[in-house]
């Protein structure tokens, strides 16, 4: 238990010894303070301003007021502090009364007369026990059963894992089996749709710049032309740098019709007006005329002359028709048959892949070309087709009736480049300008 005493000093200040009725009232007052017993009474006292009677009064209940709640709370904290202790002396007084009993019960049984859990709840150890007991039994009826479960199954189906095994494998090949099947079959329709797809594309863009190139040779009015096949390639002068060249190359060819207007007044010989060389034999189809030589046709290099005059200086519509059928050839003029014959190279195919020279006589591929042979004049409407055209219809073309464009290579300005200072292409003259009856 706790107390605290104070004791109550009073102090006065100096002078303050001497009667009150003698001395004369000096206008000081004293003031009583609470201090601790072991305090110093020496300590210095504090004079307080001058204090009226009121002011002074208040003072004081103050004072008392702040002591008596301190003292309050000091005796609440304490009457806590006892009931505490005795309840804390009451439990360990019940817990040594308890273990005595049982140092000195000779048969240790747990009575609940003897039981003090300190206001816990009691519980049986007996029952407990009986619990415990209970749940090791099942636990061990449960693994038996599992034991028998798993010998049992290891005599009536010692077999069985095998079978099931081989039957599942084989199962498992023939669905493996189908799956490849099934991929096979997907990656060939993936080809074959990969490959009509690319064909359809070469086909529909083929389609599309032939589309293009037609338009632009109509807002290009072909040039200052009147349509892609109304100009002419002009070559006036006699040497080896003029000259035209077609951008179209020759497939593979078992017979052909070369026609062309063609108008010179060059002598001795008009020149080559056309030439179509290949890798190994420069002269694979060569149109010519040299020196007082009549117009000549070379296919692989066999020579065939043909019955063609047309070094007047006007124009003139020219066709030859070839087949390698025993080399059978037919030349026409201005829309008539004028010769024919057979055995020029005979039964050899025209290669592909060469180059069309207009204008000159190719030593090699392209080039190396000699001035004494190149042609002097205009070409126009230069066509080829794989077949041997009928004569009604390369008689509607020298006639003005109409115009068939070639199958193979057909006359566009778009087609034909020009080379050398002094070749140009022109616009063509009207048809009827060009018959020789004009």
């Amino acid at each position: 238990m706790f107390s605290i005493f104070f004791g109550l000093l009073c102090f006065c200040v100096p002078g303050s010894g001497q009667q009150p009725s003698i001395q004369a009232d000096d206008g000081k007052r004293y003031i009583c303070r609470a201090v601790p017993l072991s305090g110093d009474a020496s300590c210095p006292v504090t004079l307080l301003p001058e204090l009226t009677v009121g002011s002074q009064e208040e003072e004081l209940r103050n004072t008392v007021m702040q002591l008596r709640e301190t003292i309050l709370l000091q005796k609440e904290t304490i009457s806590k502090q006892v009931g505490t202790i005795n309840e804390l002396t009451t439990k360990l007084s019940l817990c040594a009364s308890t273990t005595d009993d049982r140092k000195y019960d000779k048969g240790g049984s747990w009575g609940k007369e003897k039981q003090n859990t300190m206001g816990d709840v009691p519980r049986d150890p007996s029952g407990s026990i009986n619990g415990l007991g209970k749940t090791m039994q099942g636990l061990k009826d449960r693994l038996e059963n599992l034991e028998q479960q798993q010998s049992r199954a290891n005599i009536s189906g010692a077999a069985f894992p095998t079978e099931l095994r081989d039957l599942l494998q084989r199962r498992l090949q023939d669905l493996e089996k189908q799956l490849l099947r099934k991929v096979s079959n997907l990656e060939e329709e993936k080809s074959m749709l990969s490959n009509a797809t690319a064909a359809y594309r070469l086909k529909t863009e083929s389609t599309l710049n032939a589309l293009v190139e037609r338009i632009s040779e109509l807002e290009k009015g072909g040039g200052d032309f009147l349509s892609p096949e109304q100009f002419k390639v002009s070559l006036p002068q006699r040497t080896n740098y003029l000259y035209g060249r077609i951008t179209k190359s020759l497939p593979e060819m078992y017979a052909f019709t070369l026609c062309m207007w063609i108008k010179s007044s060059a002598l001795p010989g008009i020149g080559t007006p056309f030439s179509y060389g290949v890798p190994g034999q420069a002269n694979e189809i060569v149109l010519i005329e040299w020196g007082n030589n009549p117009i000549e046709l070379l296919i692989n290099d066999k020579v065939a002359q043909l019955p063609l005059e047309v070094r007047d200086g006007r124009w003139h519509h020219i066709c030859i028709c070839w087949t390698t059928r025993d080399g059978q050839w037919e030349a026409y003029q201005n829309g008539e048959k004028l010769g024919n014959g057979d055995n020029l190279a005979a039964w050899h195919p025209i290669k592909p892949g060469g180059v069309i020279i207009l204008g000159q006589e190719q030593d090699v591929v392209g080039g190396r070309f000699d001035a004494g042979q190149a042609f002097v004049g205009e070409l126009s409407q230069v066509n080829i087709w794989d077949r041997v055209l009928k004569p009604v219809e390369i008689q509607s073309m020298a006639n003005c009736s109409s115009y068939i464009p070639g199958n193979v290579v057909s006359w566009l300005a778009s087609n034909v480049e020009v080379f050398g200072r002094g070749a140009f292409k022109k616009p063509l003259e009207v048809c009827q300008d060009r018959l020789p009856n004009a």
